[in-house]
């Protein structure tokens, strides 16, 4: 995993990475684990006037990227603006808890293993007017989770979808709610009016210990809160709201969905009210069930895992599958809400 830190403005960072890219003989568009097609084009080209008008810093750090690289602008685009909308696969497990004495967000990121020594985490400091964050990515300049310095965490899993639009995939929504938002209210606030491409779940956790777990696609959003019986919400890469259920495609392979959603959803209606940081580490590393013991040989597996531990200002992330890897205490980005 890269260890990333950028200042500056969106363009400034943009620029900066594309430059130090080119200057290693890096070009960042041949790493791209899909074709860029036509389509792929021509979706990104009608999504561009949405991100001008709800997120035009991001097409500044697009910009900047593509001229440190030289490389086309509409390619950039392309690549960002349909992922996940125009998706490869479906994958990821995530989770929040809000007990007595913890609040956490965990998530395990599985994905294809040739591509594991890409992935990134990252540091944004801005000088302009956005929220500092790390997060981690599969990609890059989109996020796939991450914390702000308010103290909101945000993780995603996508779902294969049945209809997309034009608008904000999962990736650039994650990035946006972590750049832009103060807590899990903004956060709803903001999806109930933002364009969305893609179908994903979207899990949130904020300082104050407010959990949520955002189901949404091109057409409907629904937020699931949690109860006062089981203070806790989970996700994997299909929907399980009744308002939901007919609104993905169950007739793809989503790497065991089900199963790691029943490992969540068991394991915490048992036991979150002593949730801490040893339970998390051990619930994501499969001790509890089905989360993460992919063969590797099927070339896919969990490349990282992370937990954001709100309460005491904590980040734990094992770079890789964490039953093999451990998790080690981040604290390169300070948290210092409060």
């Amino acid at each position: 995993m890269y260890h990333l830190h950028f200042k500056g403005t969106h363009y400034d960072i943009g620029e900066r990475f594309g430059l130090a890219l080119a200057k290693r003989g890096k070009n960042i568009i041949d790493n791209v684990p899909f074709p860029i097609t036509k389509e792929r084009e021509d979706f990104a080209r009608l999504c561009v006037p949405i991100y001008k008008k709800f997120f035009p810093e991001i097409l500044e750090e697009i910009r900047g990227l593509a001229e440190g690289q030289n490389c086309e602008l509409n390619i950039l685009q392309a690549v960002l603006f349909s992922m996940y909308a125009i998706p490869p696969m479906c994958n990821c497990s995530c989770f929040a808890v809000s007990n007595e004495k913890n609040i956490f967000l965990g998530r395990n990121s599985d994905f294809l293993t040739k591509l594991e020594k890409l992935n990134m985490n990252t540091i944004y400091n801005f000088s302009n007017d956005s929220y500092n964050f790390t997060g981690n990515t599969t990609a890059f300049i989109e996020m796939e989770d991450g914390v702000n310095e308010n103290g909101l965490a945000v993780g995603l899993t996508s779902v294969y979808p049945t209809k997309i639009r034009y608008g904000f995939n999962a990736g650039m929504l994650v990035r946006f709610f972590i750049e832009k938002c103060r807590n899990v209210e903004e956060v709803i606030k903001y999806i109930k009016h933002l364009p969305i491409s893609s179908a994903q779940t979207i899990t949130a956790a904020d300082a104050k210990g407010d959990i949520a777990v955002i189901e949404c696609n091109s057409e409907k959003v629904n937020i699931v809160r949690h109860t006062n019986e089981r203070k806790f919400v989970c996700a994997t890469n299909i929907f399980c709201s009744k308002e939901m259920l007919s609104l993905q495609n169950l007739n793809i392979d989503n790497w065991q969905a089900d199963e790691r959603y029943n490992t969540l959803f068991n394991t915490l209606s048992n036991n979150y009210y002593k949730m801490d940081v040893k339970y998390a580490q051990n619930l994501l590393s499969g001790k509890y069930g089905f989360l993460c013991q992919y063969d590797r040989n099927t070339k896919k597996d969990t490349v990282w895992s992370v937990i954001y531990d709100l309460k005491h200002k904590s980040i734990y992330r094992a770079e890789g599958n964490p039953i093999r890897k451990s998790f080690i205490k981040d604290s390169r980005f300070v948290l210092n809400y409060f």
